[in-house]
């Protein structure tokens, strides 16, 4: 076999994070830049290589956070963000199978494979530019009937709420479950996934107009949890919850959220009922900024209400427990793949935005205005 490449390939645009910020907002403000990027060379990386022009890249809350060095684990700045990406294959190097990835490929990337969120050498290839190389492993056929805004929303926030809901949660037909922040980009896939396991979803939201969109999307109820005379925190849903399930309460819930809700949603439950913990977007400063990490900050959650409740909590970290135990993905990704071949499943993106205004689509995401993803598209 022999390396191929498209021909004459034009310098494009990259978005760098020089350094990491106290917080998000601040990075976005002085240390994110879109600067010149000069076409991958093919001679100057591995035979197993594939170069990706890149269309569409999802915007999402791991790359707001990890700006700041707030997430799990942090590229070295300067980097590029983007976690997941699709685009078209240009160039292939001369170990690739050309009967699996050749010239022209629409393609999606792995984000655990290749990316700001990988572990290995391809960290620094995000999907806020107009090139990306991955390793052959990471790169994946575009389903059919899928465009790219629609491929780099797939793999993280479907594997997310099939490991949250499914693996760990247990989620069985026939049972409510309360979802939160059900218009974000992994909430909405989980009413997607809580719909297809058979499940009745209760979902919650700070908007009237996001909630018509997610119950459009399959949610059979939507709550706004706002407080009605605009002060912060939540208004109190739990009668609501409780004439919705005749009393019992939800036997699932899915907290991507945290703080004031989540003690809220421990009122709303059934005895035995599972807690899962997907995240903490209303409390993103439990870490400190600028890399510095620890959890000054935490969430709590009161153990007299878990007691009582014989409350099962259960902590939720997709990449952590893959890293962990590799057997959970096959299954997890045959699953999502199953649904999508089936003509089942297929990510909502609300917003799109050129990458020149990468700053705009940030802060659209930081602020709550998106619905399900947001794309740049290079």
């Amino acid at each position: 076999m022999t390396a191929s490449l498209a021909p004459a390939l034009p310098e494009g645009q990259r978005v760098v994070i020089s350094e990491f910020a106290n917080n998000p907002l601040e990075a976005i403000e002085k240390f994110v830049t879109l600067e010149p990027m000069p076409a991958p060379n093919l001679t100057d990386l591995k035979s197993s290589d594939v170069i990706i022009a890149i269309k569409s890249a999802s915007v999402g809350w791991v790359d707001l956070l990890m700006t700041s060095g707030q997430y799990q684990h942090m590229p070295s700045p300067p980097y590029c963000p983007g976690l997941e990406y699709s685009g078209i294959v240009v160039g292939v190097g001369k170990d690739v199978d050309s009967k699996k990835i050749a010239i022209g490929d629409h393609v999606l990337v792995d984000g655990l494979l290749a990316g700001p969120r990988s572990l290995g050498e391809y960290q620094a290839y995000g999907g806020f530019a107009s090139y990306a190389v991955a390793p052959a492993e990471a790169v994946l056929p575009i389903p059919p009937n899928f465009s790219f805004d629609e491929a780099c929303n797939l793999l993280g926030n479907y594997e997310t709420a099939v490991h949250c809901l499914l693996t760990r949660g247990g989620l069985r037909s026939g049972e409510t479950v309360l979802i939160h922040g059900a218009s974000g980009s992994t909430g909405l896939a989980a009413v997607h996934v809580a719909k297809l396991l058979g499940a009745t979803v209760i979902a919650t939201g700070r908007s009237d107009e996001k909630l018509a969109i997610v119950k459009a999307q399959g949610a059979d109820h939507v709550l706004n949890c706002k407080k009605l005379d605009g002060t912060t925190g939540v208004r109190s849903f739990k009668a609501e919850v409780k004439e919705l399930t005749g009393g019992h309460g939800v036997d699932v819930v899915y907290d991507g959220v945290g703080g004031d809700i989540s003690l809220e949603s421990l009122r709303c439950v059934a005895f035995g009922a599972r807690f899962l913990i997907v995240g903490w977007a209303s409390t993103p400063d439990v870490a400190k900024g600028k890399g510095e990490r620890g959890a000054p900050n935490a969430n709590q959650l009161p153990t007299n209400l878990i007691m009582m409740k014989g409350l099962n909590v259960l902590g939720c970290p997709t990449a952590i427990s893959t890293k962990n135990d590799p057997s959970l993905r096959a299954p997890r990704l045959a699953q999502i793949m199953r649904w999508v071949t089936e003509g089942k499943l297929k990510p909502y993106v609300s917003h799109v935005y050129p990458l020149a205004e990468f700053k705009e689509a940030m802060k659209a995401k930081w602020e709550g205005k998106i619905i399900g993803g947001c794309v740049l598209r290079p």
